[in-house]
């Protein structure tokens, strides 16, 4: 009588075989999707992730159910120092503002949502612009690919922080200047805009360094050879033939991306270059918090643990995605 372990081990290896037929009928970036989904830690991650984005599409409703709005000034709640009376209650959850008393709770749901639009927005530009870049470079060669690498060198080479502070005062002087009566929201949104336009142009040279290097082994490959033969047009050897191979690097990329973004938006709002008030944004909280942080810790302590989770768990997840889109990784 053949003993369970004997019977199990026959098992496995009958199995096998099918095991590798199914794998190699699916393709590279199934196969990847199909690691990160038994991934624990990245399905946490993800979990976190998509929590926060619930968190800033329904502010409005969050806000409404705990009665209060990010822009109220409670001043009756707060003392002759500045510092408030009261601490978080059934009113205010997380209690109130320092200097002009606005509720706690409602600006930290509202500050989740320019975090992310910002980082998003910017993630999703510069991906595009880094792609094509690195695409035309990489397969056209000869004199566009000196001048586009001189380019993505040039960008790779700019100061980050000084061009990160110098570029939105250049815009916000050049679309409002010295005009009088421009208001706080005006200045609100052109900050916004130009943050935007500071992290995508900083942001994309390289993924189009990365994409550049992978097309040029691509290139060379027979199919590409065999679709330029036949007289495939150039744009669709590019984003048909080559982009589909180059999905690997771009999720990783992105995924690396977007929390790096969050931290950066955060950072120059906290040195006075990126959003200011009326925006309710967790850097904008960070900054004015910095004078409060002994009277009133939670004031700090709410963006900054918003932030933190958020970015650690972006970070855990672009880890994820890398090793799952690795073939030679194994967990």
């Amino acid at each position: 009588m053949a003993s369970p372990g004997l019977l199990s081990d026959e098992s496995e290896i009958a199995a096998a075989p099918e095991r590798k037929a199914a794998t190699r009928g699916k393709s590279p970036t199934r196969i990847a999707l199909g690691r990160l989904r038994k991934d624990r830690l990245a399905m946490i991650c993800l979990g976190i992730l998509g929590a926060f984005i619930l968190i800033a599409l329904l502010a409005p409703v969050l806000s409404k159910i705990e009665g209060q709005d990010p822009t109220t000034l409670h001043t009756n709640l707060i003392d002759d120092f500045g510092y408030p009376t009261v601490g978080p209650n059934s009113q205010h959850w997380f209690g109130i503002e320092p200097r002009l008393g606005r509720d706690l709770f409602s600006r930290w749901v509202y500050g989740a949502r320019p975090s992310l639009i910002v980082a998003a927005l910017a993630t999703v530009i510069s991906t595009a612009i880094g792609i094509v870049i690195g695409l035309v470079s990489g397969f056209t060669g000869g004199w566009i690919d000196r001048i586009l690498s001189w380019i993505i060198d040039l960008v790779l080479s700019l100061p980050y922080l000084l061009f990160a502070i110098a570029i939105p005062a250049v815009i916000l002087t050049i679309t409002v200047g010295n005009k009088e009566g421009v208001g706080a929201e005006t200045t609100a949104t052109v900050r916004f805009y130009s943050l935007i336009f500071v992290l995508s142009f900083l942001g994309w040279a390289n993924l189009a360094r990365l994409i550049r290097g992978e097309v040029l082994s691509l290139r060379e490959r027979e199919f590409i050879q065999a679709a330029r033969v036949i007289g495939v047009p150039t744009r669709k050897v590019l984003f048909k033939e080559l982009l589909p191979n180059l999905v690997a690097p771009i999720v990783i990329s992105t995924s690396l991306a977007l929390p790096a973004f969050i931290v950066n938006e955060a950072a120059l709002t906290v040195l006075g270059v990126g959003l200011t008030e009326p925006t309710p944004s967790w850097g904008v909280t960070i900054s004015a918090a910095t004078n409060f942080y002994r009277a009133d810790p939670l004031f700090l302590w709410l963006p900054v643990g918003g932030i933190t989770i958020l970015v650690l768990s972006l970070a855990l997840l672009g880890d994820s995605i890398r090793d799952a889109f690795d073939p030679r990784t194994r967990r």
